[in-house]
């Protein structure tokens, strides 16, 4: 078992609508950083009644750099987003002792769903996908 080698995979992909407006702050070295947080909804038909059912999900959101700038510009409560990237886990120690734990999605690449409105732009906007390049942070 030792000679086992497993590969490094970290990938997410979800598709939900923000739960409240996104958060978008600047470190003090100017790097943009933006959270928010995502509710995925599924879909079932219950097996004894047959009723259709849902289940939500939330999850919080990490985009930095030009992804943080335009969730902060173009994003509010209520919109639709399809959002890839890894999945990490931090913790930490409060001012009066207590650990605590959480796990969040560092956005990668993103795609806003909804569609511009005709105020804002003269056609309607099929949804946008912006191809930017991973950074570092």
């Amino acid at each position: 078992m030792a000679d086992l080698k497993l590969p490094s995979v970290n990938y997410i992909i979800i598709a939900g609508r923000l739960t409240q407006d996104p958060d978008l702050r600047y470190t003090p070295r100017g790097t943009a950083v933006c959270t928010m947080r995502v509710a995925v909804t599924r879909w079932f038909r219950d097996k004894d009644t047959g009723e259709l059912k849902d289940e939500s999900s939330f999850f919080n959101v990490i985009a930095w750099n030009k992804w943080a700038e335009l969730s902060g510009e173009r994003l509010k409560k209520g919109s639709a987003v399809l959002i890839e990237g890894q999945i990490r886990s931090r913790n930490w120690e409060t001012p009066t002792g207590e650990k605590r734990y959480t796990v969040e999605i560092i956005a990668r690449r993103m795609q806003f769903l909804d569609k511009v409105s005709s105020e804002t732009q003269e056609e309607e906007a099929e949804p946008e996908e912006l191809d930017i390049p991973p950074e570092e942070f």
